[in-house]
């Protein structure tokens, strides 16, 4: 079984670990009312989806 010779030091591991990061989510703007909201889900303010409205308050 291989083990390293010499510890892995945290320079090293950050440098390995640079892409492990979040992403933001793809945000669009509504075409209904204009707010900002997740890409093919419903608009959290007006309740329209794809132009039809699907949530009514």
């Amino acid at each position: 079984m291989a083990v390293p010779k010499r510890r892995t030091s945290k320079s090293r591991k950050r440098k390995r670990r640079t892409h492990f990061k979040l992403s933001v989510p793809g945000m669009v703007k509504c075409p209904q009312c204009g707010e900002m909201k997740l890409s093919h889900r419903v608009c959290t303010e007006c309740g329209y989806y794809k132009g039809n409205e699907v949530v009514n308050d």
